[in-house]
């Protein structure tokens, strides 16, 4: 090899939201009528030129295109094959901005008018959202019929090839997979697999390889997530159909077909016979897998490995990486190599040189995209020349790793101590369900169709500013305080006026639900701008897990106290769960991720009982992300749910049977975990279902569930207010599917996010739709199907 001689370097995708956010707010205000679509492509346009123009100076050699996206990849991809549902009243043609954010986010207005009003002129609800096979990163769920037809409605990656060839930067296109959009697809038509579409759909990603050729590219990824997954014969037999076809559509063009998010396995033979010109391989998830996919390769095709974490935020060990590797790699040709993250780093956050109060030593064991991408164009180097060309960069990386291996900010005796005392009765409720349920009711005195919320309610400008001011020390402890308390009254006073059953104090106090938490345990770090996308314009900040964590002092009592002081009515306290807070963190990578959750689970066991003790009648413990860390492949699942519901039940158990344990998860595939949803025995679970038309209780139903639900009847991820009716139709779903006696009813998730204006209509026209149905169920007679909603809750 010589120094002119460098293995190809690729990232094969990018955050899309600028250091500052860019996005974000250009999005808000383009949704808000403050700015116009022209303004909004202006700012996505300087954001792709940047970022095309960073990789290039960083020595990225396999740039990609087309991953940057106005709210989701997915979305792009049905609005890019015309699969736009009927009721946005798009016919042909480009897919509109207003169009393509209303199935994103529902409508009720549209502002574009050059298209045809959909849906009786303008009130559409949006797509379902779902998590991004087991990540943090939320996609709008494809609608498809059997009598779904595909056509060429956009020409976006061709687009942005076209826009980074103008800046003189050429790109490699990234697009979604025909197999992993029809298997991330759903169906209204029972037992339809959208998979039998493929033949339809494939002419379309056709003329967009012909297109992509014609425009200048001469290589492409695509990327086929799916082949990481439970497949069956049929589904291998698609990937062979669909890329014999595609390698034939633009012969000249090149596939690089990209899997992620862990080992082939039993797709390892249906990947290497494709007729592809390159394969990257996932080796952080998999790396075993490497030796096997080099054997059994044809000798031709170029094979980038995925060597840096695309997922997490841990520096890599540069040396230890190249000692496994090269001994494999060393006889390959340098043109059979690219060098790549494990996967696309949307999933974290862009540059920590942006973090300059991170404790010293814990930001020397971290790297973000920026970093990362920088490791990787090191390993190119060390693989292509001689290591001594690169040797302090990696001296460094190997001295980072040890000092983070023996460093005593990691390791906690007393928590690992405390850690080997769990034991079975740490691990149960003091009765069962149904004896808790007699006593719960008769200290309760709940009507039907109990009403609550979520948690958390609006943080407006005025909480916003004050918390920064008072972390800038411009507002001092005590102002601040009462700022907070005023709030909380106002709040409960609200919900009593408007007749809710059962109140929140509204989570001001909280920046995040995960990072409010973190911030009061140990083990934990936090940053200013780390911020990683979770959907559309929503980000977030995960903390970092580096050491042991333990809790140091109650982190919610004293809120929960003087919210319950306020009113007669029962007041939840609020808390996340300990696998919601794993799974919704940056975990360290030194221990198994079932120690670390133990450890989170004692803390919030602590914090539960403190509650408890302190009178508190319910207690929710979220566990949103209780799916998303459930393993790609079925035979994993029973060890990460065998250990996810013990946390859980270490977390909740330490209480009397009166006290009401309440849980909640956001959108789910239930029937993969319903035996484990059983197994944590929460009083009250309650769930995201509104855009799934109560279709996600079909699981519960099917498994007599025996706990009580609330199924949310309010969509929270949309602006709209949605109607009396609506919410009573909903209900009434899920009346089909559960008895009265367990139906709560309540929106889909917290409210932090939405404004005042959309949230007070729609929890007073969810109370009235609760009031109604109580009299239509016979249950109070004498009970106005409106009512005053001012008065209290009806009562028993």
């Amino acid at each position: 090899m010589t120094v002119s001689q460098q293995i190809p370097v690729a990232t094969l995708g990018v955050p899309r939201f600028g250091r500052r956010r860019e996005l974000k707010f250009a999005l808000e205000s383009y949704w808000s009528g403050k700015s116009s679509a022209a303004d909004l492509l202006t700012t996505a346009k300087a954001l792709r030129a940047a970022s095309w123009e960073e990789q290039h100076d960083r020595g990225v050699s396999k740039i990609p295109s087309n991953d940057f996206s106005l709210y989701d990849h997915v979305l792009d991809t049905a609005a890019m094959v015309g699969a736009v549902p009927s009721r946005y009243g798009w016919n042909s043609g480009e897919v509109p901005p207003d169009i393509y954010f209303a199935m994103a986010r529902g409508n009720q207005g549209c502002r574009h008018a050059g298209h045809q009003q959909a849906a009786h002129g303008s009130d559409v609800t949006a797509m379902e959202m779902t998590k991004w096979f087991d990540t943090n990163y939320h996609y709008i769920v494809p609608e498809l019929d059997d009598d779904q037809t595909f056509a060429l409605s956009s020409t976006k990656p061709v687009d942005y090839f076209l826009e980074a060839k103008a800046l003189g930067i050429h790109t490699r296109p990234v697009i979604l997979g025909p197999i992993t959009f029809l298997k991330l697809a759903k169906s209204p038509a029972e037992g339809f697999d959208p998979i039998a579409l493929l033949p339809r759909l494939l002419p379309v990603y056709e003329q967009l390889l012909q297109r992509l050729k014609l425009s200048g590219a001469d290589w492409v990824q695509i990327d086929e997530p799916a082949l990481v997954l439970d497949l069956n014969p049929n589904e291998r037999a698609a990937f062979e159909f669909a890329y014999g076809q595609l390698s034939k559509a633009a012969p000249e063009l090149k596939i690089m077909l990209a899997t992620y998010f862990g080992p082939l396995g039993d797709n390892l033979e249906t990947a290497v016979s494709l007729p592809l010109a390159g394969l990257h391989i996932d080796l952080v998830r998999a790396p075993e897998q490497l030796e096997t996919v080099g054997r059994l390769a044809p000798k031709d095709l170029v094979l980038s490995l995925g060597l840096i974490d695309g997922r997490n935020v841990w520096r890599a060990n540069l040396p230890a990486i190249l000692d496994r590797i090269k001994p494999i790699v060393a006889g390959w040709p340098l043109d059979r190599v690219e060098i790549a993250p494990s996967c696309s780093m949307l999933h974290v956050p862009i540059d920590l040189r942006m973090e300059t109060e991170l404790d010293a030593d814990i930001r020397s064991w971290l790297a973000f995209a920026a970093q990362k991408t920088d490791e990787l164009v090191l390993l190119a180097r060390a693989l292509t020349q001689d290591r001594d060309a690169v040797a302090g960069a990696l001296k460094a990386s190997a001295e980072a790793a040890a000092t983070r291996v023996t460093s005593t900010k990691i390791h906690d005796p007393l928590v690992e101590g405390r850690i080997a005392s769990i034991d079975d009765s740490m691990k149960r409720r003091e009765s069962a369900f149904a004896e808790r349920s007699r006593v719960q009711a008769g200290t309760l005195g709940l009507p039907p169709f109990p009403t609550t919320t979520i948690g958390s309610f609006p943080q407006t400008p005025q909480v916003r500013r004050a918390r920064a001011a008072h972390a800038k020390g411009q507002l001092s402890y005590v102002d601040y305080e009462t700022f907070l308390k005023k709030e909380i009254e106002a709040a409960i006073r609200w919900q009593e006026e408007i007749g809710l059953d059962v109140l929140v104090h509204g989570e001001f106090e909280r920046n995040d639900m995960v990072q409010y938490f973190g911030e009061q345990l140990s083990g934990f770090a936090f940053t200013q701008h780390a911020w990683v996308q979770s959907y559309g314009s929503r980000y977030v900040r995960p903390p970092i897990i580096f050491g042991d964590v333990s809790r140091r002092n109650p982190m919610t009592l004293r809120w929960w106290q003087f919210a319950q002081s306020l009113t007669e009515k029962p007041v939840k306290g609020m808390l996340t769960g300990p696998v919601t807070i794993l799974n919704w963190s940056f975990v360290r990578d030194d221990v198994p991720r079932s120690e670390a959750c133990r450890q989170i689970a004692l803390a919030i066991r602590d914090e539960v009982a403190d509650l408890g003790r302190s009178g508190a009648r319910m207690i929710q413990i979220d566990e949103a992300a209780f799916r998303e860390g459930l393993p790609l492949r079925q035979s994993d699942w029973k060890d990460y749910l065998d250990w996810a519901v013990e946390c859980f039940r270490i977390a909740s158990t330490d209480v009397k049977d009166a006290t009401q344990i309440h849980t909640h998860m956001c959108y789910s595939e239930f029937n993969e975990i319903i035996d484990a949803i059983v197994e944590m025995d929460a009083d009250v679970i309650s769930i995201e279902t509104s855009r799934s038309k109560m279709e996600l209780l079909d699981a519960f139903t099917s498994s007599k569930y025996p706990n009580e639900i609330g199924p949310g009847v309010y969509d929270i991820h949309s602006p709209r207010v949605p109607e009396v009716g609506e919410i009573s139709d909903l209900v009434m779903l899920a009346r089909e599917r559960l008895s009265d006696a367990q139906l709560w009813v309540n929106p889909d998730c917290g409210l932090k996010t939405r404004k005042w204006e959309e949230v007070r209509p729609a929890l007073m026209n969810m109370v009235a739709a609760a009031r109604a149905l109580r009299e239509k169920a016979g249950r109070f007679p004498g009970c106005s199907p409106c009512g005053e909603l001012a008065a209290a809750a009806c009562g028993p």
